[in-house]
């Protein structure tokens, strides 16, 4: 089973680039690869370009409209999810640590489809902040995540889409989240920008509102 890993990012290639590196060091499987999807009026998208020239031949990068994190991940997701098994997310402040993540994730989503995730060392299992899901179920769905959220709250219902197929923690995975309400980074404008005050009222009263409104009948998608 093939996995992807989407890695929306912005303004951020030296992340992107540890990123990659850790990605080389610690997956194990040949026919895992990374997609890092970029903004075209990303103040540095000439260093994402050129950090592309190191990167090795499973890591590439594609490069559209901003239309913000949520957006972005779900137009990925859709467009790869026919080409592989199962299509994750990680954030550029994402790290693996564990060596052979992919073939943990591989051997879980062919025994139980559905959504598979690693602790990230601030949730745990509370909420999957880097996730694993079934191809199949995108390509159902039409999305990765609830289409009007912008940046929030896409972990919350990745638990839910868990609940109505299968939803497997392997703590034993790390995949360590290297974000500031944990003390692992800088708040940069990036962060302060989807952890505002309007970008949290937007996500939690569209999450409640899809959840009330919407996956009712989208759940429906999921066995037809």
């Amino acid at each position: 089973m093939s996995i992807c890993v989407i890695v929306p990012s912005r303004n951020r290639p030296s992340a992107v680039a540890a990123l990659a590196a850790q990605l080389s060091l610690t997956a194990t499987r040949p026919d895992t690869s990374m997609l890092i999807a970029l903004d075209d009026d990303d103040p540095k998208l000439d260093e994402y370009t050129e950090l592309a020239l190191e990167f090795e031949d499973n890591v590439r990068i594609v490069v559209g409209p901003r239309v913000r994190m949520g957006p972005t991940l779900n137009r990925e997701a859709v467009a790869v999810a026919p080409f592989y098994d199962i299509i994750a997310f990680m954030g550029d402040d994402h790290r693996p640590e564990t060596v052979g993540w992919d073939a943990v994730m591989h051997d879980v989503l062919d025994r139980a489809p559905g959504v598979a995730y690693g602790n990230d060392l601030i949730q745990g299992p509370n909420l999957p902040t880097a996730v694993f899901i079934t191809a199949d179920l995108i390509t159902r769905l039409g999305y990765m995540a609830p289409p009007g959220l912008i940046h929030l709250y896409l972990d919350n219902f990745w638990v839910d889409l868990g609940r109505e197929t299968n939803l497997t923690y392997c703590g034993e995975v790390i995949i360590e989240h290297l974000h500031p309400i944990a003390g692992r980074a800088e708040w940069d404008s990036g962060y302060v920008e989807c952890n505002s005050g309007e970008v949290q009222d937007h996500d939690a009263g569209e999450y409640r509102r899809f959840m009330r409104d919407d996956w009712p009948g989208e759940r429906v998608r999921l066995t037809t």
